[in-house]
């Protein structure tokens, strides 16, 4: 790997900084947040991860999109992080699991932009 780009900053101003993207598979829901101009991510949270895995019957339900959105909400607000933006691949629709991941991380005091 190398060194992230940069973007100019002209463009980077414009930009919302912070995105969350979320993908779901038949096994596992995981949900990350990216720093847009630097274009690293910032945090994230998986059910795949081995503490999360044990305190769940099921790792891909709606109740565990809700549970990865609230673990990624707190995780957010100890980075210093206060508001996100989302974004949502061609085929997801705001319902079921997207809606759980969203709405989770809001309760969880992140804002949305």
């Amino acid at each position: 790997m190398g060194i992230p780009p940069v973007r100019p900053p002209s463009i980077a101003k414009y930009l919302k900084p912070y995105l969350l993207k979320m993908h779901f598979t038949n096994k596992y829901v995981s949900a990350q947040v990216i720093h847009t101009p630097t274009a690293t991510v910032a945090s994230s949270a998986s059910s795949q991860e081995k503490a999360l895995r044990e305190s769940m019957e099921i790792q891909r339900d709606v109740a565990a999109a809700a549970k990865i959105g609230k673990i990624l909400g707190e995780r957010l607000l100890l980075k210093n992080i206060p508001a996100v933006s989302v974004h949502l691949k061609k085929e997801q629709k705001y319902h079921g699991k997207v809606k759980a991941v969203i709405d989770s991380v809001v309760e969880a005091g992140v804002k949305l932009l």
